[in-house]
């Protein structure tokens, strides 16, 4: 590792475009403000966001930018005012997208928006939950608010927010069903599914009625699209609801006065744009839990792969693919 104060290595990316136009570089060591905390990057986790935000670019980057929202590390420096966390404590976060990222070094992170890493947790284990599990959490339980005897259908069972959400789901007592090709059927089985659909071969709305009797879920967690969070709305009993992860269903869809679901719009990053202290902090207390729960082993973090710095760019395009089990993190030696 480089010694603060001076450079350190980075990823990064010179303008808009796809992973492999990412490169290593030297890059100044960031200086900590006023409520920030400087970590040493230990772990960075690797999300579609990253590809997909690196495809459009950022109208609040400067360039060159660093990527990398999911980040675990030991804080080595704090700014000021900072007294809730010390240097030599392990954390991790989910990072603004707006900002420079953790595939690099050292990262900022603000304050109120770190988790505190139990000992018996690796630092790739933690950085793989930020993104993905977090809007897990809040679509299972801050959303949804999923209990014992619920019914619920999980599209993705195999990615990495269907994967959390099906462990999580399972976790709260609910029956789950989800949606995954067959090879990854015993793997999401493993996690907590009750029942799997393949969606290349079976038709999901028929298949879910079968399994239900008729009865149709009470809850949805979409992870795949707009499309595919209202062809699923339908699914719904009388006063379901439905949380979108990757875009907001057709109401439409559904007629008024009848099903009256509730759709919840999953967007976790926003916390920090358009989100006051408040949701913020409740970053900090989502992955604490998860944390907690992966300390407890009653979550797996599910880390498929890890690579290093300069095989990020190869990673993210094999991510792009959509077809990647669980999480991949990259690691610092």
């Amino acid at each position: 590792m480089s010694t603060p104060g001076t450079a350190m290595r980075a990823l990064v990316l010179d303008r808009p475009g796809p992973p492999d136009t990412l490169r290593l570089a030297e890059v100044p060591v960031p200086e900590p403000g006023p409520g920030q905390v400087r970590v040493r990057v230990e772990a960075c986790g690797l999300n579609p966001v990253d590809y997909q935000v690196a495809a459009a670019g950022h109208l609040d980057w400067t360039w060159p930018h660093v990527l990398g929202l999911d980040v675990a590390g030991t804080v080595d420096a704090v700014g000021e005012d900072v007294t809730a966390v010390h240097p030599g404590q392990r954390v991790a976060y989910h990072g603004d997208l707006r900002r420079p990222g953790g595939l690099a070094e050292y990262a900022l992170a603000d304050v109120l928006t770190v988790a505190l890493i139990p000992d018996s947790v690796d630092s790739a284990s933690a950085a793989a939950l930020p993104c993905a599990g977090m809007a897990a959490y809040q679509a299972v339980f801050r959303r949804l608010q999923v209990a014992g005897g619920d019914t619920v259908l999980v599209t993705g069972g195999a990615g990495g927010v269907g994967g959390f959400a099906v462990q999580l789901a399972s976790w709260a007592g609910a029956r789950v069903i989800t949606t995954a090709s067959a090879h990854n059927a015993d793997h999401v089985r493993y996690l907590g599914a009750t029942d799997v659909i393949d969606y290349r071969t079976e038709d999901v709305p028929a298949r879910v009625r079968e399994l239900t009797d008729g009865r149709g879920v009470d809850r949805v967690v979409d992870t795949i699209s707009p499309a595919s969070a209202t062809a699923h709305l339908a699914l719904l009993v009388h006063g379901g609801g439905l949380a979108a992860v990757a875009g907001r269903p057709d109401l439409a869809a559904v007629p008024p006065f009848t099903l009256a679901p509730s759709v919840h719009e999953i967007a976790l990053g926003a916390a920090h744009g358009y989100g006051d202290h408040r949701a913020r902090a409740d970053l900090a207390i989502m992955l604490g839990d998860l944390l907690a729960l992966v300390a407890e082993e009653d979550l797996d973090p599910m880390v498929t792969k890890t690579v290093t710095l300069d095989e990020v760019p190869a990673a993210l395009t094999e991510l792009a693919t959509r077809h990647t089990r669980g999480k991949l993190v990259q690691t610092f030696d």
